[in-house]
C-alpha cells in the first residue's frame, strides 16, 4: 500500500477561505430569500476590471500567438526577460537588483510555500501571529512543525505575537531563527513597518544568519512616502532576504495569475558540510525542473502594467480601493471599534464587541447583516477577538457595507 505524507494530517479541517466558502453556502442554502443581499468583504479578491492597457497587450499577444513568425512555444522558465527587466527597471531602480535575480511565476502564495523545498530540516522557523495562514500550513506539510495545541499553534514554530500594543509590528526575536517571514503592509492586519523597524530586522538577520521571507505583495498600496516598499531600500538586506511580489492587487491579476521573487545572488545558506550556497542558484534549478513558466500572454499583459497607460490606470485603481478602505475605517471608527489598517493597506482589522470572538463576529455579521468578514482567529491564535475587512470591491457596495456596520453596530 502507498505511504502518504502524514504531515497533511496535522493540518486543520479546511483552510481558511474555503472554510469561509462552506459557511456563506449554508447559510444561502438556509435562506434564500438573503442569499441574494450577501455582501462579500472577506477574501482579498480584487473586483474591478483589468486595466485597459494590460487587455490590449493580451490581446496583441494572443494576435502573436495566431501567427506562425511570431508564435511562442514554451518560453523560458524565469520569466520573458522583457518582463524581468521592466520589473527592475520600474520596482528596482538604484537598488542594485538584476534581472536575472526576479523569477516569474503564477502567484506569490505558490511562491511563499514552494520556497521550503530549497531549504532543509531542522531549521529555526519564525513567523508573526497573525499570520497569512500559507506560511504555516506549508510548514506544516513539509513536515517543519509538530502538531497543534488547542489554540492552533504548532510545536517548532516560533511565534511573534502582533498586537495593538506593538502596532501589529512584530518585535525581534529574543532568541536565534534561522528563517522569518515578514508580510509588509501586512496580511491581514494592514499594518506597515518604519524603516527604522526594517533596519532592526536586517541587522538582527545579519547577526543571526537568519534568511527574511519578505512578502511585499501589498506593497503597491503605501501610502506614505517614508514607509519601504522593498525590504532592499534597506542597506544590507541583498545579504539576507528575499522578496515577493504579485500582480494580483495592484493590476488586478488575480484570476490572471502572475507574480515574481526576487533572489540575490548574494543570499546564502549553509549545505550539510557548513559551505555557503547561493539560495539563487537552488531557486533557479528548483524553478526550472518543477515550473514551465507564466503564459506568454500574461507576461506581456504584466508588462503593460508599466507602460505610461497602465501606471495611471494602476494608480486608479489602487485610489479607489484605498477611498474604499478609508469609508471602512470612518465606519467602523464610529461605531466605537478600533481600527487598524486601512492606511496604507487595503484591509481593515478591527476589534470585536466585547464579549464575542471572531467566529461569532463572522456568524453576526452574516446572520444579521449580510456581510461576509474574515474572523481574526483565522489568522492565528493572536487574531482572536479582532476581524478583517476587504477594501476591494465596488464603491457602491462598501458604501452599503457601512451602512448596514453602522445599523448593526451603532
Amino acid at each position: 500500500m502507498a505511504s502518504i505524507n502524514s504531515n497533511f494530517l496535522k493540518l486543520k479541517a479546511g483552510y481558511l477561505f474555503p472554510e469561509i466558502a462552506r459557511r456563506v453556502k449554508a447559510f444561502s442554502d438556509a435562506n434564500p430569500d438573503k442569499a441574494a443581499k450577501i455582501i462579500r468583504c472577506g477574501i482579498g479578491d480584487v473586483t474591478e476590471p483589468l486595466p485597459a492597457a494590460v487587455r490590449a497587450a493580451m490581446h496583441e499577444a494572443i494576435d502573436e500567438m495566431g501567427v506562425r513568425e511570431t508564435f511562442k512555444g514554451y518560453g523560458p522558465e524565469q520569466g520573458y526577460e522583457f518582463l524581468r527587466q521592466a520589473i527592475v527597471d520600474n520596482e528596482f531602480a538604484g537598488l542594485g537588483i538584476s534581472a536575472d535575480e526576479v523569477f516569474i511565476s503564477d502567484g506569490s502564495k505558490c511562491d511563499t510555500g514552494n520556497i521550503l523545498d530549497i531549504f532543509g530540516k531542522g531549521n529555526v522557523i519564525a513567523i508573526t501571529d497573525p499570520v497569512y495562514p500559507v506560511y504555516v500550513d506549508t510548514n506544516v506539510m513539509a513536515g517543519n512543525t509538530g502538531d497543534s495545541d488547542e489554540k492552533g499553534a504548532y510545536g517548532g514554530l516560533v511565534y511573534l505575537p502582533c498586537t495593538a500594543e506593538n502596532g501589529f509590528v512584530a518585535d525581534l526575536p529574543k532568541e536565534r531563527v534561522d528563517l522569518v517571514y515578514l508580510c509588509f503592509p501586512n496580511n491581514p492586519t494592514g499594518a506597515v513597518a518604519t524603516r527604522a523597524q526594517l533596519e532592526a530586522w536586517v541587522k538582527y538577520a545579519k547577526e543571526n544568519d537568519t534568511i527574511i521571507f519578505f512578502d511585499a505583495a501589498y506593497q503597491a498600496f503605501v501610502q506614505d512616502a517614508s514607509i519601504p516598499k522593498s525590504i532592499f531600500e534597506i542597506e544590507g538586506a541583498k545579504d539576507v532576504a528575499i522578496e515577493f511580489r504579485s500582480f494580483s492587487k495592484n493590476g488586478g491579476f488575480t484570476g490572471v495569475r502572475c507574480a515574481y521573487i526576487v533572489i540575490p545572488k548574494t543570499v546564502t545558506g549553509k549545505d550539510d558540510q557548513g559551505n555557503r550556497v547561493p539560495l539563487h542558484q537552488l531557486w533557479s534549478r528548483r524553478h526550472s525542473t518543477k515550473f514551465n513558466g507564466a503564459s506568454y500572454p500574461v507576461q506581456k499583459g504584466a508588462a503593460a502594467v508599466f507602460s505610461e497607460q497602465g501606471k495611471a490606470e494602476v494608480k486608479a485603481l489602487i485610489e479607489h480601493y484605498m477611498g474604499n478602505a478609508k469609508l471602512l475605517v470612518e465606519a467602523v471608527k464610529a461605531v466605537g471599534l478600533q481600527v487598524f489598517g486601512g492606511v496604507n493597506a487595503p484591509y481593515v482589522w478591527v476589534s470585536c464587541p466585547a464579549g464575542l470572538g471572531s467566529w461569532d463576529m463572522f456568524d453576526k455579521m452574516l446572520g444579521e447583516a449580510q456581510v461576509v468578514i474574515t474572523p481574526g482567529a483565522g489568522f492565528g491564535a493572536a487574531g482572536e477577538g479582532w476581524f478583517r475587512i476587504s477594501a476591494f470591491n465596488s464603491r457602491a457596495n462598501v458604501e452599503e457595507v457601512c451602512r448596514r456596520l453602522t445599523a448593526l453596530l451603532g
